[in-house]
């Protein structure tokens, strides 16, 4: 099976950046698209961002629109996610995921990396 490893995760003060990675691993998949997720303790899973593997068309949720930068590496299978002036709220665990075929579901998911913003 496609293995998804994010790095990138820490604790940071309100302000300040950080910049997540997420490379596949395992064997060639032919990606389509990626995005990232997170989740705070007791909220559900949500919507950061996406990007697709050919044209780079993103999306971003409203929440860091304006803040955060999702970009791709094609050749490393890597996927990037920058996120500046962070705030509290955005503390949670960010998990990135790889979808093989536009307007289906993911087909696979990373474990997740750990992002805490104090004040």
């Amino acid at each position: 099976q496609v293995q998804l490893v994010e790095a990138g995760g820490g604790l940071v003060q309100a302000g300040g950046s950080l910049r997540l990675s997420c490379a596949a691993s395992g064997r060639t998949v032919r990606t389509s698209g990626m995005g990232w997720f997170r989740q705070a303790p007791g909220k559900d899973r949500e919507f950061v961002a996406s990007i697709s593997w050919t044209a780079g068309i993103t999306l971003y949720a409203d929440s860091g629109k304006g803040r955060f930068t999702i970009s791709r590496d094609n050749a490393k299978n890597t996927v990037y996610l920058q996120m500046n002036s962070l705030k509290p709220e955005d503390t949670a665990v960010y998990t990135c995921a790889c979808k093989t075929v536009l307007g289906r579901p993911y087909d696979y998911w990373g474990q997740g990396t750990q992002v805490t913003v104090s004040s």
